[in-house]
């Protein structure tokens, strides 16, 4: 990596800090080159301006994301569909998820008014709909889902449900773990009647399919729990 790759990386580390601690509103040049040992002359050197940074951050976030859920692992694609959803809605030990949920949410609220803000959120958000459907439509070849399942209409619901998780979390401090385990229960609602997916238990333990999983419609507990 070279020097330039290796400073513009410690600034979109630096950024993410920052945005825990400041949010985007507040969030100024200054508080990010604070965050590392460069000067704010060397963020504005690689970087413009704010909406410069911001745009590099949103694909620094994409292709992060992207290597995050390249292998969620799982023998089969029901089961890899829900590693997948755990660790979207993995919850660092830390608790820095609940401040960067808030930033991030003031982030997208800019992407009407920011050029490529929003192109870089609908690039995140085509590469979640593409995973989770392809792991679908598999999952019905495989026979883990019945026939009738609709890949798209899954995968519609599935990201309504994240983004409608990662806003609540924001806003008014639902439970993420929680919410998860809502979603994980709607993908084992859509499955055949003969299949079991070992899912794993937060507390440290692993339990097959809970025998009321099943009995719910395509909606599953999932549709009334989080709305976007």
């Amino acid at each position: 990596m070279s020097q330039d790759s290796e400073t513009e990386s410690a600034f979109m580390e630096a950024t993410y800090r920052a945005l825990c601690e400041h949010g985007y509103a507040d969030l100024t040049m200054q508080d990010i080159a604070d965050e590392t040992d460069k000067s704010k002359a060397t963020l504005h050197y690689h970087f413009d301006g704010k909406a410069e940074l911001f745009r590099e951050f949103l694909a620094y976030l994409n292709e992060d994301f992207t290597d995050s859920v390249a292998d969620p692992g799982g023998d089969t694609p029901a089961e890899q569909l829900i590693r997948l959803l755990e660790t979207v809605l993995e919850t660092p030990a830390d608790g820095t998820d609940q401040q960067f949920n808030t930033a991030f949410l003031e982030i997208k609220a800019q992407a009407p008014y920011r050029d490529g803000y929003r192109e870089a959120l609908d690039s995140f958000d085509g590469h979640l709909h593409s995973e989770v459907r392809s792991l679908v439509a598999a999952g019905v070849d495989a026979g883990q889902f019945p026939d009738d399942t609709d890949p798209d209409h899954v995968a519609n619901h599935v990201l309504t449900y994240i983004h409608g998780t990662w806003t609540r979390s924001a806003a008014v401090g639902s439970e993420v773990d929680a919410l998860r385990d809502g979603l994980v229960d709607y993908v084992e609602s859509l499955l055949a009647d003969d299949v079991e997916v070992p899912v794993a238990d937060h507390g440290g333990t692993e339990s097959g399919t809970d025998d009321d999983a099943n009995d719910g419609d395509e909606g599953g507990q999932g549709t009334d729990e989080v709305t976007a």
